[in-house]
């Protein structure tokens, strides 16, 4: 997943427009994109640069205050998207490929009513002249999600003893997943992207703290009983998460 400081959880989003301001950062200039549409300031940069969401009635001059405390962070990350070999920003079109449940899925574009189907083992976008393909692949993608994730969390509750949660997908830029008590299971859309043994593995993880809602011994021992092999698929979900491309 891109790289974001941690300040806060929001979710961001991934059609923000190109860089419209610029500033100096240790003396070099840097372009960033400015939304007004957050609660709270945040940064997030991938290979596409540095965006700022900030609340509507911020003052600008503290925005870019803002951004000169976080600037060796900014630097750093800039510098390290920039010396990557391949762009992880994955442009929509017909014959596009993209990895689903660790597969390479063929993306067909054809034309039709704004709608996204799986066909043959293919991603097919029916689409108008002006739609755009990343929100049709992103809905079909979040609904083949749902429909891999939740008997999975059923299974994994019901081999600890305890009730299905209801589940609900994210989008954050931190997290694969989070659990409630009182909400349930949130799990990262994007998982739809990797092998089913890593998605299980979240599972695993979410499911263990509805019995510990905690990170203790006990915790790791539940997330042992659905998930034995965790160790590895955890170093295996920090590898494959880190190159996965942005929709």
């Amino acid at each position: 997943m891109p790289e974001q400081f941690e300040l806060f959880h929001a979710p961001s989003s991934l059609d923000t427009p190109p860089p419209n301001r610029h500033l100096v950062l240790h003396g070099r200039i840097v372009a960033y994109a400015l939304r007004r549409n957050r609660r709270r300031l945040a940064l997030h940069i991938d290979e596409r640069g540095l965006r700022v969401g900030a609340p509507r009635v911020f003052p600008l001059a503290d925005i870019e205050a803002f951004i000169q405390t976080h600037a060796d962070w900014v630097v750093r990350k800039l510098d390290e998207f920039s010396n990557r070999t391949a762009p992880r920003h994955l442009p929509l079109h017909d014959g596009a490929e993209l990895p689903v449940l660790g597969e390479t899925v063929r993306v067909c574009v054809t034309a039709g009513g704004n709608r996204g189907y799986w066909k043959k083992g293919e991603l097919w976008l029916a689409a108008r002249p002006a739609a755009d393909l990343a929100a049709l692949a992103r809905r079909a993608l979040q609904r083949r999600a749902l429909e891999v994730f939740q008997p999975r969390i059923a299974a994994a509750a019901a081999q600890l003893g305890v009730t299905t949660p209801a589940l609900a997908l994210s989008s954050a830029r931190t997290r694969w997943g989070s659990c409630s008590t009182h909400s349930g299971i949130r799990l990262n859309w994007r998982l739809i992207h990797l092998p089913l043994p890593l998605v299980d593995y979240v599972v695993a993880h979410e499911v263990a703290h509805l019995v510990e809602m905690n990170h203790s011994p006990r915790f790791w021992a539940q997330v042992a009983r659905l998930c034995p092999d965790w160790r590895s698929a955890r170093a295996q979900l920090k590898q494959q998460g880190a190159a996965l491309p942005l929709i």
